[in-house]
């Protein structure tokens, strides 16, 4: 592999840590929520982590296709022991952050040269801003 393959292979194994965190992370919170309106979010919880899973996999059929190996890995969890919805919501959107920036770097890194991996790089940053936006809209106050 070449040194440009390589480091393509080692964003990618970032982002596949991180979205393995995210598994775990989202699984956590869907198991934290309390109160009346516990179904809805613990739902929406699970299906971030099952969705965080599917990103996992997609980017690791990207490493393998360029000859690396996956990351058994995960990033760094850090547990706040702060569970109320908004500061669950909070934590989430700052992961997010982290994985948009992720994206961005791999997307900085093929852009005009490998172009399977370019689109694959927009269409998940173009995912993650959407998610932010989202989770931002859930933190508002309906009187904002």
């Amino acid at each position: 592999m070449d040194a440009e393959t390589t480091q393509i292979v080692e964003k990618l194994n970032a982002i596949l840590e991180h979205e393995l965190a995210g598994v775990v992370r989202y699984t956590h919170y869907s198991l934290m929520i309390y109160g009346y309106n516990r179904i809805p979010i613990v739902k929406w919880l699970q299906s971030q982590g099952q969705e965080s899973l599917m990103h996992a996999g997609q980017v690791g059929e990207h490493i393998t296709t360029l000859g690396g190996h996956p990351s058994l890995k995960i990033a760094k969890l850090l547990e706040t022991h702060q569970h109320s919805i908004n500061d669950i919501l909070k934590e989430s959107v700052e992961h997010e952050k982290i994985q948009l920036e992720l994206y961005y770097q791999l997307l900085k890194s093929v852009e005009g040269k490998r172009i399977a991996l370019e689109e694959f790089a927009r269409s998940m940053i173009a995912e993650e801003e959407a998610h932010i936006a989202e989770v931002q809209k859930m933190l508002r106050s309906p009187n904002e």
